[in-house]
């Protein structure tokens, strides 16, 4: 009860310092860039009509938006290139960009600002992030612009429209769109930046080697498990890289309950949870699975191990493609590495969790420098060539479906192989599954549940097998459910 008054206190002090700005009415970067002739499209634009329009969003004036991100150098340089495109249609938008350490870094550091009213204009987030931020209402909704009849002033003095386009709309992978609209209200809070996902990795040699076939269920990764320590007893043959993720996506695959954005948020303690965790406990009593935590380091150091303990199957990051591939003997990988869809429950429906930043708008008393705000973001998340382009140059998947037709993008994945050019194959089968996507219920708590849950999935995994095995389990669910309620 303590901690919740706290938390009502914090809000009022937030939405205390956020008055005075609110407005009237939140890598593995091994491959080469993209280098392409192919102009970046300009939003269509009309000519200067008689009479102004019904409404202007932004008049053209100047404005200054800054923008937090966790970007490297190698990504500045592609975005500094495409700021300058922006700028060839809006001159006087100046964008203003800060790396800010990683994720977390940049939500501490904002929410601190808020409470100030010194927030950005622009930054990168996780849904959990824009929760925190919206205990001060400091987020901007989308749907206004997304939707809008307003137009824009661009270099010339024509209009541009500022809404997304049907097709604009449509070319979105439909599960990282979505990810916006996770909140509870229906309303939309960020647009998709760069993503990325889980994908299993393979000892291809190995598998072509023993006649195994890539599993698509878990009943098939179960028996693919005990056929590899029929041939490795030393090995584990499958590392896990995120618990909590593991915990996730099993709800998602079973449709059984995880959390909800409104009414009681914490729905995890169900038999459905509680018999597949009894299941890969079983797995780990055989041997056949390890995790992060178990471990002590990413998997991948199990998957690319030359000594005698080592795994066959990795599930972990899109992004990570690099770090799943076995160091060079004398310009010679020790294996050809294989990347498939995560093993499913039902791989006619497949789920697969959606990861990497999004991009949120800060509300602003200045509405033309909101306006300005969204029309950086809508240029960054729209355009095909700027999403190809940094996709190659950081590994993330492009949000939009039309990047794999890109001449340049289609060209590079041609050459995705399980050697040099890992990470596009990583890239290439993340693209393949755009149907699969899922993003879970997004408030303030949800960040909590999702550490919470895969705290769970490791104690229950190092549990006695015993008599006393269910009880166990049962109690290990209460308590995290307890966790939850205590630390919201």
């Amino acid at each position: 009860m303590l901690k919740k008054i706290l938390a009502l206190l914090l809000a009022l002090v937030l939405c205390v310092g956020l008055t005075a700005c609110s407005a009237p009415k939140q890598a593995d970067p091994t491959e080469a860039p993209v280098v392409t002739d192919a102009p970046t499209e300009a939003p269509v634009v009309t000519d200067a009509p008689t009479e102004e329009p019904v409404e202007v969003a932004y008049d053209g004036s100047p404005v200054t938006i800054k923008f937090y991100n966790t970007m490297g150098a190698n990504l500045t340089a592609v975005l500094d290139a495409y700021i300058a495109e922006f700028n060839a249609i809006y001159p006087n938008i100046t964008v203003e960009y800060t790396s800010v350490g990683g994720y977390d870094d940049v939500r501490d550091q904002i929410s601190t600002e808020i409470t100030v009213g010194s927030q950005p204009n622009i930054a990168y987030c996780y849904p959990d992030h824009v929760a925190m931020y919206n205990l001060a209402q400091a987020v901007q909704t989308l749907d206004q612009f997304i939707d809008s009849e307003a137009m824009a002033v661009t270099a010339d003095g024509s209009y541009a429209p500022i809404a997304l386009s049907a097709e604009q709309k449509a070319d979105f992978i439909e599960g990282y769109y979505n990810e916006g609209k996770e909140f509870g209200d229906g309303l939309m809070y960020t647009m998709p930046l760069s993503k990325s996902t889980e994908v299993l990795y393979y000892n291809k040699t190995f598998f072509d080697a023993n006649n195994l076939t890539v599993p698509k269920t878990w009943e098939e990764m179960e028996k693919v498990c005990a056929a590899i320590k029929a041939i490795d007893p030393n090995s584990i043959p499958l590392g896990y890289d995120s618990e909590a993720n593991w915990f996730i996506t099993m709800c998602e695959q079973y449709q059984s309950p995880y959390t909800s954005a409104t009414g009681d948020h914490f729905l995890f303690n169900n038999e459905q949870n509680r018999a597949f965790i009894k299941m890969f406990h079983d797995w780990m009593q055989k041997g056949y699975l390890t995790t992060q935590t178990l471990y002590g380091a990413y998997t991948s150091g199990l998957f690319t191990s030359t000594t005698e303990t080592k795994s066959y199957m990795s599930i972990g990051s899109s992004a990570g493609a690099t770090y799943q591939r076995p160091a060079a003997v004398d310009g010679v990988y020790p294996f050809e590495v294989g990347i498939a869809t995560i093993p499913q429950v039902n791989a006619d429906a497949p789920k697969v969790i959606s990861q990497g930043p999004s991009v949120c708008i800060f509300k602003k008393a200045d509405a033309n420098e909101v306006a300005a705000s969204w029309l950086f973001v809508k240029f960054l998340t729209t355009n095909v060539e700027f999403q190809a382009e940094f996709s190659i140059a950081s590994g993330y998947v492009p949000v939009l479906k039309s990047v794999a037709q890109h001449p340049v993008y289609a060209e590079r994945l041609a050459k995705a192989d399980g050697g040099d050019n890992v990470s596009l194959l990583s890239a290439k089968v993340c693209l393949e599954q755009a149907d699969a996507y899922y993003t879970s219920p997004a408030f303030n708590g949800s960040s909590v549940a999702r550490d919470q849950v895969g705290t769970l999935l490791t104690t229950c995994l190092t549990l006695p097998a015993d008599e006393n095995l269910d009880a166990a389990i049962e109690e290990a669910f209460q308590n995290a459910i307890d966790e939850c309620e205590y630390a919201f």
